[in-house]
């Protein structure tokens, strides 16, 4: 029973050791941006994912007040990365990271269900677009200097598939947003230089899916997309995490 046991737990050892060389095998880091109305907490199962496989991961926690103070604290997690950065963006973190992806330690930009604007372009500017018919734009309500999701419709229109308790929440513990980082236009554009990676959320009810496929198009990015509402990373985490990790090119999957 000795050797048995003796080679089990020299197993377990190989394969701690293994999960270890494995883990340290991952060159860069992953920096993910939140979009408004929300906190970086709804990365929480991608942060778990990607963590476990072996990755750096850091989450931005931007007030979404004003878009320029919402770089400055995307680009200040940046310098505190490890290694160079896959930097990711849901929603309105489309502007912030396509500013902040211009930082030379950023590597590649993965967006998702967002904002990907050129030169030029604000939040305002883009939404400004007609909505083909049968999709749906975010139901806005203001409050001074701010705008927040009609709280009845924020289920249905931001995570409809996602447990409604949830959502009702999120509804309710809404972060107000900026009319300044709604109203700004970004003046630099790291997808121009950037590898860049876009998923299309095709159930979406904040940023017409069409107007996803356009912006990603207009990127050269490598385009997926997936039947999901909005909150894709609270619905598809691990489809989230996977298409992340595509954009890891320092070493094999």
């Amino acid at each position: 029973m000795k050797p048995l046991i003796s080679a089990l737990a020299a197993l377990s050892i190989a394969t701690v050791q293994v999960a270890a060389a494995a883990a340290a095998e991952r060159t860069v880091s992953i920096v993910l941006v939140h979009g408004a109305f929300v906190d970086g907490s709804g990365w929480k199962d991608t942060y778990d994912i990607l963590s476990k496989a072996g990755y750096e991961v850091l989450v931005v926690q931007h007030p979404t007040i004003t878009l320029r103070d919402d770089v400055v604290e995307t680009e200040r997690v940046i310098a505190k990365a490890k290694h160079p950065v896959i930097l990711v963006g849901h929603s309105y973190g489309g502007m912030v990271i396509t500013e902040a992806g211009d930082n030379p330690r950023v590597r590649s930009l993965v967006y998702f269900a967002a904002f990907a604007p050129d030169a030029g372009e604000s939040v305002s500017t883009l939404a400004e677009a007609p909505v083909p018919a049968g999709e749906h734009k975010a139901p806005l309500v203001a409050e001074g200097n701010y705008l927040v999701v009609d709280r009845e419709k924020f289920p249905t229109s931001f995570a409809a598939d996602v447990d409604p308790a949830t959502t009702r929440f999120m509804g309710a513990a809404q972060l107000p947003w900026g009319l300044q980082a709604v109203q700004t236009k970004v003046d630099r554009v790291a997808w121009k230089t950037k590898p860049t990676y876009y998923m299309v959320t095709s159930e979406d009810h904040m940023i017409p899916p069409t107007a996803q496929r356009t912006m990603a198009k207009r990127s050269g990015a490598k385009v997926a997309e997936l039947k999901s509402s909005h909150a894709v990373m609270l619905s598809h985490p691990r489809e989230v995490a996977a298409f992340i990790r595509s954009a890891d090119t320092s070493a094999a999957h």
